[in-house]
């Protein structure tokens, strides 16, 4: 069912978050003591095992509940998981599935073990004509003694996992860094709009945060920072928008955050942040790309961050959970989030537009910088120091025309107005100046040669700034 090795780990830490939102809710999680989730990977033994302090599963109730197949006693309750199935999510990848629960003051440990094994012989077996059958036949069921173990808890336990290219289920950092982005885990404390996101997350419903360590660590938190990774640099968050989605019947329906930026381009998917994310219950849906379809054109979602909370209950993920079942519901969410979509490519655009700007303005003033250098060198015939000359005005020219642009920051105008003052003075004193001649002691054939093959130099040369240093070398040469 699930394409994604890794969505294991999001199904078990799913439905701990909703256990542990369950046991606050019967007083025996208090609201300031916090829902923890400890993943244990030990990558000799090929095992995971994942405990989280939640209301665990009564012995009365363990077989009821952990045996049935796609029936959930969520559903229609506020929970995320209802579809029954989510548990089972990482049988594939292994040999064996063990759940241990206790629920609070129970004097024993529930056991059931699913065999992986088993079940692929059953299924070939030409005499099991039931599913009952086959899950009576790979699945065996314990009682163990409580020493060792917390008074109330739920742990799933993947045994022997199959060999795969990458071994991301047992791949520490890999599984800290997807965790980080789906998981209902809290804010890194540095984010500095962290608090402001999350008080309005719990004004609109509430969110649970979970205190999720693997083998002992720190605590994960979301990958979102104040500066985006951007490969060659760093992007910095400018400001942050927050939106409240009303739903059809006027009550709320979602509410989204959008980190603007100085959209310098598309955001790796290394930096783990990219494109608007959804999430209900404070959980992923699906990847980054879920919500594309928003932007005029889908690659402005690739530098874009952000994400959308969704509290409307009759807005539904589908079975696998990487996007939703289509309702008038879920269309009216992506319907008001279409303007922002807009917006956000609207700054994309005037972003690249700026930085066209300032590239052509650069390229513009170190010309200028090149121009006049060959025109103060010596060496140079009249008509070719003109020609540098009015090279040089050329490129003011292209330097004042960028900074008429209206797409430019008041920093921009400010730093690139102190440049061409600079450089114009600059033309203005090399214009007002006779060039020295270097070759002045020489015979007016030898210097009319010499400025020729200088003429030559530049002629052929495509580097400016290489011909020229052959110039000098040549200049000294004839001077010394």
């Amino acid at each position: 069912m699930y394409v994604e090795p890794l969505t294991a780990y999001r199904e078990y830490l799913q439905n701990a978050a909703d256990a542990i939102e369950m046991a606050r809710e019967r007083g025996l999680l208090a609201v300031d003591q916090e829902g923890q989730v400890d993943i244990d990977i030990d990558q000799a033994a090929r095992t995971v095992r994942i405990r989280d302090n939640g209301t665990g599963i009564p012995a009365a109730e363990v077989q009821a509940r952990l045996l049935g197949i796609g029936g959930s006693a969520k559903r229609g309750t506020r929970a995320r998981g209802f579809r029954g199935v989510g548990r089972l999510a990482a049988l594939g990848y292994a040999q064996t599935l063990t759940f241990r629960t206790r629920a609070q003051g129970e004097d024993s440990i529930s056991e059931i073990v699913w065999d992986a094994r088993r079940i692929r012989s059953a299924m070939q077996d030409p005499s099991a004509h039931d599913l009952a059958s086959i899950v009576a036949a790979v699945v065996d069921v314990r009682v163990l003694d409580v020493e060792g173990f917390p008074d109330r808890f739920f742990e799933v336990e993947i045994g022997r996992i199959a060999r795969q290219r990458g071994d991301r289920l047992l791949d520490v950092e890999t599984v800290s860094a997807f965790l980080s982005q789906v998981a209902p885990v809290p804010f890194c404390p540095s984010f500095r709009h962290a608090e402001e996101i999350a008080s309005r997350l719990r004004a609109g419903g509430g969110i649970e945060e979970l205190k999720v360590r693997i083998d002992g660590g720190d605590p994960l938190t979301r990958p979102y920072r104040d500066r985006i990774p951007l490969g060659a640099g760093n992007g910095t968050i400018e400001d942050l928008q927050i939106v409240e989605l009303p739903g059809l019947d006027g009550g709320l329906g979602a509410i989204g955050w959008f980190a603007h930026h100085d959209y310098q381009g598309a955001i790796p998917t290394g930096a783990l942040v990219k494109g608007v994310r959804v999430r209900m219950g404070n959980v992923q849906i699906g990847d980054h790309t879920v919500l594309q379809g928003i932007f005029p054109e889908e690659r402005f979602n690739s530098w874009t961050v952000g994400e959308v909370h969704v509290f409307d209950r009759r807005i539904v993920p589908n079975g696998r959970r990487d996007d939703f079942e289509a309702n008038a519901h879920y269309a009216n969410i992506v319907n008001q989030l279409s303007p922002i979509g807009r917006e956000v490519a609207r700054r994309c655009r005037t972003s690249s537009n700026r930085r066209t700007r300032l590239r052509e303005f650069e390229l513009a003033a170190r010309e200028v910088c090149e121009r006049l250098d060959l025109a103060t060198q010596g060496g140079l015939d009249e008509a070719r120091r003109a020609r540098e000359l009015a090279a040089a005005r050329g490129g003011i020219v292209r330097m004042r025309r960028a900074i008429a642009t209206d797409v430019l920051h008041a920093a921009d105008r400010e730093r690139m107005n102190e440049t061409l003052e600079e450089v114009d003075g600059r033309l203005s004193g090399v214009r007002g100046m006779e060039a020295d001649d270097p070759f002045q002691h020489l015979g007016e054939t030898k210097r009319d040669t010499y400025r020729e093959i200088i003429g030559l130099i530049y002629d052929c040369s495509t580097n400016h700034a290489s011909a020229k240093a052959l110039v000098d070398r040549i200049v000294r040469r004839i001077s010394g």
